[in-house]
């Protein structure tokens, strides 16, 4: 009887043993914008794009892979208008963003990926200014297993 209690003990001290250290703190990846540059580009006669490159880097606790980059134009409209800066309401396409596929802890890497917003003139000649709210967002990573 003796042996059957005390393999309850040693059963139970281990299940809570488990549980203990099953409930420690996982550690995050994060992934920040260091930099970033807009360019205007003249994509063709009237035609305009805005670009982007700058650095990311991994200010987290874990390693991180699969980095999607990507912009937005938050002042910009969402229909074609000669003269104003516009951006397409659909997807981003492979163009639109960059992929980094991995990053250890401290590490800055760059970016670089086009046609953040659009703008079509009446005349061929360069837009004064850039909208006002333009962006790079790290869209989403996964955490590197070790």
């Amino acid at each position: 009887m003796k042996f059957i209690k005390n393999n309850w003990i040693v059963f139970f001290l281990m299940l809570m043993c488990l549980i203990i250290f099953s409930c420690g703190e996982k550690k995050e990846g994060k992934v920040v914008v260091s930099e970033s540059k807009f360019v205007i580009r003249q994509d063709s006669e009237k035609a305009y794009v805005i670009d982007a490159v700058g650095k990311v880097k991994n200010v987290g606790e874990v390693d991180v892979k699969n980095i999607v980059v990507t912009g937005n134009c938050r002042s910009c409209i969402e229909m074609i208008k000669p003269g104003y800066w516009f951006v397409s309401g659909t997807e981003k396409t492979p163009e639109q963003k960059d992929t980094i596929s991995y990053l250890p802890v401290g590490a800055e890497e760059t970016f670089s990926f086009k046609e953040v917003a659009f703008m079509y003139n009446m005349v061929s000649e360069k837009p004064e200014s850039m909208p006002e709210q333009l962006e790079v967002v790290v869209e989403s990573f996964d955490t590197a297993d070790k």
